[in-house]
C-alpha cells in the first residue's frame, strides 16, 4: 500500500470514529435516568424489544438513526426522532419494524418522528413488506402541535397510510407495550392484529385527566383504557399478555404462520464475495475532494470484483454496467472521478457529467428496466457540465434524457451517496426526490446545490453588490470575515449528518455496509411484483 492510500484510510477511519460516536450518543435516547424510569416499571427499552423480536444472529438494517439530530434543540432534542425503525427479520421474514422510545420526552411525536415513520411505511408499501408497530407513546408533542398535526405529510398520513397498507394486503401487526392516547390510537387499531401489554399498555381517545375536565368523569387510566378493559370489555385489542416478552413472543408466532409472499423474481445466484480486499474500500476515497478510480470502489463491493461495463470507451465520466451483489443481479450508474479522455480525445473532469455520459446512462437505464435488473447509483457527482461548448453540444437535452429514464424507471433503485452530492447531478443520479427504495450516504457525502467554496463566493458577491447599491463598500479584511461566517454556515449544511437529521438518506453508513444494504434492499423489493411498464418518454427522441 502506498502513502496516499494509508493517507486516505487513516481519514476514513477517522470519520467512522466520529460516526460511531455520534450513534452511541444517539442510542442511550432520553437518557440513563429515564431509561431507569422504563425499567422500573417491568419494561424493555425500544432498542431491546427490537433485538429480541428479530431472529437471533439475523441482520437489522436500522434505517434513520441520525433522524432529527441536533434540532429541536429548545425543546431539550429529540434522539433518532424519538422511534427506532428499520428492517429485520422474525421466524426469517424480513419485514420493517417501528418501535417508540418512551425515553424521549414519553415518545412524544415532534414533526421529525412523523416523518420517520411515514418513511417506514413508505418503505413497507414499495416493497410489500409487512410491517409490526411497538407503540409506546404519549402522542403529538404539544408545543410543536401546528407541525405535526394538520398538513398532508403530517400525523394524520400515518392513519390513512394503515387504510392504504391494509387495502393492499400488507400485514400490520401492533403491540401496545405503553401509552397510546388520542389520534395515535388508531395506529394499533387500524392494524391486522392488536395485542396489549397488561398493565403498563393502555389506549384511550382521552386519558382520565382530560374525560375529567370535559365531562367531569372521574376514573383512572387503567379502567379507562388498559388491557382487561379493551380485551374483555371493548373487544379492542386482541389478547393481553403479562410482560413485553411474552408480547413478542406472540408476534413471531404470528410471523412463522404466514403464507409466502408474491415475487417480483430478480435474478439471484450464490454470493460470492469480493475477490479484492473489501476493507480497502476505506483507503480509495481522498478527504480533500481529490481524483480516484470508481472502478476500485466498485470492485470491492461487487461479487468476485466482476463488473460487465457497457460502453467502456463512450461517455466515460460515468460508470455504466452490470454486476452480482450477494447472488443479485444489478445494474450499476457511478460518476467516475478521475480524469478520463473523451472519444475527441479531449480531457473530461472527474465527477461530471457529460452529455455522451448522460446519453450512456439513459440507454443503460432502459435496458435494465428491460430486463428487469435492479438498479444501483454510486453518487459523487459535482454536476452537468456547464460552457458555450456543452451548451451548443445539447447538454440540456442529454441531461433531460438521463433525469427522464431515472424518473420513469420502474425497477428498484438503490442510492449511494459516496462524495459529492450537487445540484441537479443529485437528480439525474437518483436524489431523494427519485424515490430510491432506499438511500445512503458514506460519511464523505457532502450533499448541496453545489460546492461550498463556489456557494459561499456567490453568496458574498450578492451581499457586496447588494450593500454597494446603497453606496457602502465593504472593507477588504471585513469582506474576508464575511466569507468565513458564510462558507462556515454553508459548510455545515454540506455534512451528511445534516442531510441524515432531516431524512434526506435513510443513513449513513460504514463503506464496508455497503453490500449489506443494497442485499437486504432488493431482497426487500422482491417482495413486490412490478406491475407497471417502463415508458421511456422523451428519450427515444
Amino acid at each position: 500500500m502506498d502513502i496516499e492510500f494509508n493517507s486516505n484510510e487513516d481519514a476514513m477511519k477517522q470519520l467512522l470514529a466520529r460516526m460511531n460516536s455520534r450513534l452511541e450518543k444517539i442510542y442511550q435516547g432520553g437518557g440513563n435516568k429515564n431509561a431507569g424510569k422504563q425499567k422500573e416499571k417491568g419494561k424493555l427499552l425500544a432498542r431491546e424489544r427490537i433485538s429480541y423480536l428479530t431472529d437471533p444472529g439475523s441482520r437489522f438494517l436500522e434505517l434513520g438513526a441520525f433522524a432529527a439530530e441536533d434540532m429541536y434543540t429548545e425543546h431539550g432534542g429529540c434522539p433518532s426522532a424519538g422511534v427506532v425503525t428499520g428492517i429485520g427479520y422474525i421466524a426469517g421474514r424480513q419485514c420493517v419494524i417501528v418501535a417508540n422510545d418512551a425515553t424521549v420526552k414519553a415518545g412524544a411525536w415532534f414533526p421529525m418522528t412523523a416523518k420517520k415513520n411515514l418513511r417506514a411505511q413508505e418503505i413497507s408499501i414499495e416493497n410489500r413488506l409487512p410491517i409490526v408497530y411497538l407503540v409506546d407513546s404519549a402522542g403529538v408533542y404539544l408545543p410543536m402541535q401546528d407541525e405535526v398535526f394538520p398538513d398532508k405529510e403530517h400525523f394524520g398520513r400515518i392513519f390513512r397510510n394503515n387504510a392504504v397498507i391494509s387495502s393492499l394486503g400488507i400485514v400490520q401487526v401492533a403491540a401496545i407495550m405503553g401509552s397510546c392516547v388520542a389520534g395515535g390510537a388508531y395506529l394499533p387499531i387500524m392494524s391486522d392484529r392488536a395485542m396489549i401489554v397488561d398493565k403498563t399498555g393502555s389506549i384511550f381517545l382521552a386519558g382520565s385527566y382530560l374525560v375529567k375536565a370535559a365531562i367531569g368523569e372521574e376514573v383512572d387510566n387503567e379502567t379507562l383504557g388498559g388491557a382487561t378493559t379493551h380485551c374483555e370489555i371493548s373487544g379492542v385489542t386482541d389478547n393481553k399478555f403479562p410482560d413485553d416478552k411474552s408480547c413478542l413472543d406472540a408476534i413471531r408466532k404470528i410471523f412463522e404462520k404466514m403464507g409466502e409472499p408474491s415475487r417480483a423474481g430478480f435474478n439471484r445466484t450464490k454470493a460470492k464475495s469480493p475477490a479484492k480486499n473489501e476493507k480497502e474500500i476505506y483507503g480509495i476515497i481522498p478527504p480533500d475532494n481529490k481524483p480516484y478510480d470508481m472502478l476500485e470502489v466498485i470492485y470491492r463491493i461487487t461479487d468476485n470484483s466482476e463488473f460487465e461495463e457497457y460502453k467502456d470507451k463512450y461517455g466515460q465520466s460515468v460508470l455504466c454496467g452490470l454486476a452480482r451483489i450477494e447472488g443479485w443481479a444489478v445494474g450499476i450508474v457511478a460518476n467516475q472521478r478521475k480524469v478520463v479522455k473523451n472519444k475527441k480525445g479531449e480531457m473530461q473532469f472527474g465527477g461530471v457529467i457529460y452529455s455522451d455520459s448522460a446519453d450512456k446512462a439513459a440507454r443503460f437505464i432502459m435496458n435494465c428496466n428491460q430486463q428487469k435488473i435492479p438498479l444501483v447509483f454510486l453518487q459523487d457527482v459535482t454536476g452537468f457540465m456547464v460552457g458555450s461548448r456543452s451548451e451548443h453540444g445539447g447538454i440540456i437535452k442529454d441531461g433531460a434524457k438521463m433525469v427522464n429514464a431515472v424518473a420513469n424507471s420502474v425497477v428498484p433503485k438503490f442510492t449511494i451517496i459516496i462524495g459529492n452530492s450537487y445540484g441537479a447531478g443529485n437528480y439525474a443520479m437518483c436524489g431523494k426526490a427519485y424515490d430510491p427504495r432506499i438511500i445512503a450516504a458514506w460519511p464523505t457525502c457532502q450533499l448541496a446545490v453545489m460546492g461550498g467554496s463556489q456557494a459561499a463566493k456567490t453568496l458574498l458577491q450578492i451581499q457586496v453588490s447588494a450593500q454597494k447599491a446603497q453606496g457602502k463598500e465593504i472593507p477588504p479584511a471585513e469582506e474576508k470575515e464575511l466569507l468565513k461566517k458564510i462558507t462556515d454556515r454553508y459548510n455545515s449544511q454540506l455534512s451528511p449528518y445534516y442531510a441524515a437529521a432531516r431524512l434526506w438518506v435513510d443513513a449513513i453508513i460504514d463503506p464496508a455496509d455497503t453490500r449489506k444494504l443494497i442485499s437486504m434492499g432488493i431482497e426487500a423489493a422482491n417482495h413486490a411484483p412490478i406491475e407497471k411498464q417502463f415508458n421511456p418518454g422523451i428519450i427515444q427522441t
